[in-house]
């Protein structure tokens, strides 16, 4: 049951976003896009001028979440509708907010499209499919699984992907062994890049009372009330449907929960992992 149930297709929730933020870093290590690149540098129809607030939002801040990028909108769940002008239309409904770049944390599906859009520019490509087409080349990776929801045209770079629990962990085991990222990448992907953010909306704190911060596309966990653990230790992406993707870099071991529950089920995802982590972890300790 255990293989069958990693070759199993499942819907990705949130579980994306790090397989996302790793494409979208790739890029960077290649040379097509910087952290410090603004929206505006590679899209041309990018509406927030110079007089708001957000105008110096940049790469950084939309894969740590603290673009200021907070209202939502149905586009992205619209298989018919066209990606970048939801992610102008993202733009547009943020703009004028009186947030600054960098100030708050706000978990939510706006800042990675931006960030994708950005990608597609910069590389000189025509769609995001483009993209994820080039990263399987060069890496051998996700062979099965697909950006396809609500669509292959608009695919929500946060939570659209269909992967396999086997393909998620060889993803899991080539970002462990360095291969993904170089060591400065690595570095900047594992660090806190929310320790001086206000936390405005964490589902971590609202599901499990946790104080969790986040890097680029990955949480950095904490059991805790306040956040009082070291970044890095302990990463994973949970996704709504309760799969649960991880890396226990302390103890030097990565899996998965691969799950597909109900909506909203996530921390039903991360009690599994932990009813059996104590097992995982003496497991660990003999390798």
């Amino acid at each position: 049951r255990g293989a069958s149930t990693l070759q199993t297709s499942y819907e990705s929730a949130s579980t994306s976003k790090l397989v996302s933020a790793v494409i979208i870093l790739r890029l960077v290590e290649q040379g097509y896009l910087n952290l410090s690149d603004r929206p505006q540098k590679h899209i041309g129809t990018w509406p927030i001028g110079s007089g708001d607030s957000l105008y110096d939002m940049n790469l950084e801040q939309l894969l740590s979440f603290t673009s200021g990028l907070e209202v939502e909108l149905l586009c992205l769940n619209v298989g018919l509708f066209n990606f970048e002008t939801c992610v102008i239309n993202i733009a547009n409904i943020n703009a004028d907010n009186g947030i600054v770049p960098g100030e708050e944390f706000f978990y939510a599906s706006t800042h990675l499209q931006v960030a994708g859009l950005m990608a597609i520019k910069a590389r000189g490509v025509a769609t995001w499919q483009d993209v994820f087409s080039e990263f399987k080349t060069q890496t051998s990776l996700f062979p099965s699984s697909t950006y396809d929801l609500p669509s292959s045209s608009n695919p929500r770079l946060a939570g659209g992907m269909h992967w396999t629990g086997e393909e998620y962990m060889a993803f899991l085991r080539a970002l462990r062994n360095g291969t993904l990222l170089n060591s400065t990448l690595m570095s900047q992907i594992l660090a806190d890049q929310t320790a001086t953010a206000t936390i405005v909306y964490s589902p971590a704190v609202t599901g499990l009372e946790e104080d969790w911060h986040y890097g680029f596309g990955l949480w950095h966990e904490c059991q805790s009330a306040t956040y009082n653990c070291t970044p890095g230790t302990r990463i994973s992406s949970p996704g709504a449907y309760g799969a649960y993707p991880f890396w226990d870099r302390s103890k030097g071991y990565f899996g998965i929960v691969a799950r597909q529950g109900a909506l909203r089920t996530y921390t039903n995802g991360v009690a599994i992992e932990r009813s059996v982590r104590p097992k995982v972890e003496q497991w660990a300790a003999c390798q």
